[in-house]
């Protein structure tokens, strides 16, 4: 999990196995970021389990 689009470019490597949930949303406090993270978790674990490798929380 990163806030840094740097961790997006290595998870695109070829070869590499890497997931990542990047996170896209601007300084929040913790309250907003743990409620869209709640909010979120269904599609976020979906998304992984079908096999994405990149999953935004926007």
């Amino acid at each position: 999990m990163s806030k840094d689009e740097d961790f997006v470019y290595l998870a695109n490597r070829s070869g590499d196995q890497g997931r990542v949930i990047w996170v896209r949303l601007g300084n929040c406090r913790r309250a907003v970021l743990v409620n869209a993270f709640e909010r979120a978790l269904p599609a976020i674990e979906g998304a992984l389990a079908s096999g994405q490798r990149i999953v935004e929380l926007i």
